[in-house]
């Protein structure tokens, strides 16, 4: 862990950021001038908080002067900014174009470089990311002897064995070069890593080169105010994993596929994809994709599905965790594995596949007091609830069941998911409950009134219940109140076994819908 000013410069230089070196003695392009300029720095920060003695901060985001006061006082080494705050503080200042693309770089070196000593994975997609992400792991973890570390908007593991909850899909780069270096050190040698739009909209991963990403599906998603103003940007944004990868995986289905190979074509990325045995292998004018890995039901309940990688069987796979999707998530796992050049053994990596569980994903729980099946999901836009319904359907669907729906959606972002998501349902289902999920600043009844306002069904029925375990109550009371012997499919979508609800700034306790399904059903 090695940086001085003299280093960071010519680093931010090299890239064309740096502007130039402020002290309050002057302007300056030559480190040289700064006393101390070949001084290591004891720590890098993005936080005020967390400057110690000797140690280098980046002011990004919404940094304010003021967060500088006292910060002499705390010997500060240098840092780097979008503004001279020489009026503040008496540390050198690198100022530069963009705050967070300093950070980025410069948390790479301070850690050196973590990610050559890795085989690094990337996986985008506007569904499905999580999912994969774990199917990979699981494969490559048996395939190593437990050497692949994980981020995930679920959980973080830089052990191959521990899982801690993360905050963010994709962590701030300094976290992930961090944790990329912690992962060396308990030696790991892969890492799949989910990569959201938003990582690239804020330079999270720049610079950041995957030797494999996938990219597994687009639809519109994450258009707000304070995420994507457009479909164009958010195709945009997840687009530049394309530019930042040794090999592409691709979803042979996905939306714009024409363009992305456009795009791999322009960039010499080899393509694999990956589909279902109704795939056809799409064609640009220019490029041709390397094969295709694909799942096809090999029963009628669709619990277990064959592969084939390249045109050739390559055995069959039963999933613990039910749907279609989730079986082209896993060809998708299968497809990153190969195309990282990874020895690939069926046996093992599909005994790692099967055995593959996620917390709040597709649970699937029967009550013993009613003809009722309750299933817990994360799905939270239109194309996942669609998926959803599609597996009831398969499953339950010739008892023609009633089917309640238990959603809400984040306040102040997404704002399309909300439409999305009564439009994929509205008629497929019965009943609608509008609850609570993630409101940040936005009054909740006021989210769940404009979710109602897009129903256009006639025939389906809507209620607002704020409280999300009293919601999940009612519908399970309602269900058990039938004494018809009629199926009832209640669905507890969008927040999964997440243990909170972020509103105000604060992530509220909650004991997660998975947990509540559990206690209801008197499953604890």
């Amino acid at each position: 862990m090695a940086l001085s000013l003299e280093s960071a410069a010519a680093l931010l230089f090299e890239h064309g950021l740096l502007r130039e070196i402020i002290t309050r003695d002057g302007w300056t392009l030559n480190p040289s001038d700064v006393p101390g300029y070949r001084d290591q720095v004891t720590g890098l920060t993005y936080s005020t908080t967390q400057v110690v003695p000797g140690s280098a901060l980046v002011c990004k985001g919404r940094f304010r002067a003021e967060y500088l006061q006292d910060i002499d006082q705390q010997r500060l080494a240098w840092y780097v900014a979008t503004e001279d705050y020489s009026a503040y503080t008496a540390a050198p200042g690198l100022i530069v174009n963009n705050a967070t693309q300093a950070l980025s770089l410069l948390a790479a070196a301070y850690y050196d470089y973590p990610q050559d000593e890795l085989t690094v994975i990337g996986i985008t997609g506007t569904k499905g990311k999580t999912t994969t992400a774990y199917f990979t792991q699981a494969m490559l973890n048996a395939l190593s002897g437990g050497k692949c570390a994980l981020f995930s908007s679920n959980d973080n593991c830089i052990d191959g064995v521990h899982y801690v909850e993360s905050d963010l899909t994709t962590p701030e780069s300094l976290d992930a070069f961090r944790m990329m270096r912690q992962a060396r050190e308990h030696g790991m040698e892969y890492l799949v890593m989910e990569v959201s739009s938003q990582s690239y909209k804020v330079n999270r991963v720049y610079g950041l080169h995957f030797d494999v990403a996938g990219f597994l599906n687009i639809s519109p998603d994450h258009v707000s105010p304070i995420e994507h103003p457009t479909f164009e940007d958010y195709l945009y944004c997840k687009r530049q994993i394309i530019a930042n990868t040794s090999a592409l995986v691709l979803g042979a289905d996905c939306d714009h596929v024409r363009l992305l190979l456009q795009d791999a074509h322009l960039h010499d990325v080899p393509v694999t994809l990956f589909g279902t045995e109704d795939s056809t292998l799409p064609d640009d004018g220019q490029s041709t994709p390397l094969g295709l890995v694909t799942v096809g039901a090999a029963d009628e309940r669709h619990d277990r599905f064959d592969v084939t990688v390249f045109g050739d069987p390559a055995g069959s796979i039963a999933l613990a965790m039910p749907g279609d999707f989730n079986y082209v998530n896993a060809a998708a796992a299968i497809a990153l594995i190969e195309a990282a050049g990874v020895p690939f053994n069926a046996d093992v990596a599909y005994k790692a596949l099967d055995e593959v569980r996620i917390a709040g994903r597709m649970e699937t729980t029967r009550d013993d007091e009613s003809n009722t099946v309750v299933i817990v999901d994360y799905a939270h836009n239109g194309i996942s609830v669609t998926s959803v319904l599609d597996y009831v359907d398969l499953q339950w669907g010739q008892e023609q069941p009633s089917i309640t729906l238990i959603t809400g959606s984040a306040g102040g972002k997404a704002l399309d998911r909300r439409e999305e998501m009564v439009r994929a349902a509205e008629q497929r289902i019965d009943h609608f409950i509008f609850t609570t999920d993630d409101p940040n600043e936005e009054p909740v009844q006021d989210i769940c009134e404009h979710m109602a306002s897009y129903i256009q069904a006639p025939d389906v029925r809507h209620s607002i219940i704020l409280d999300r375990a009293q919601a999940i109550a009612s519908a399970i009371e309602e269900a058990r109140a039938d004494d018809s012997g009629r199926l009832h499919v209640i669905l507890a979508l969008g927040k999964g076994e997440e243990r909170w609800i972020k509103a105000h700034g604060k992530h509220m306790p909650y004991e997660g819908d998975d947990h509540v399904v559990a206690r209801l059903l008197h499953r604890l």
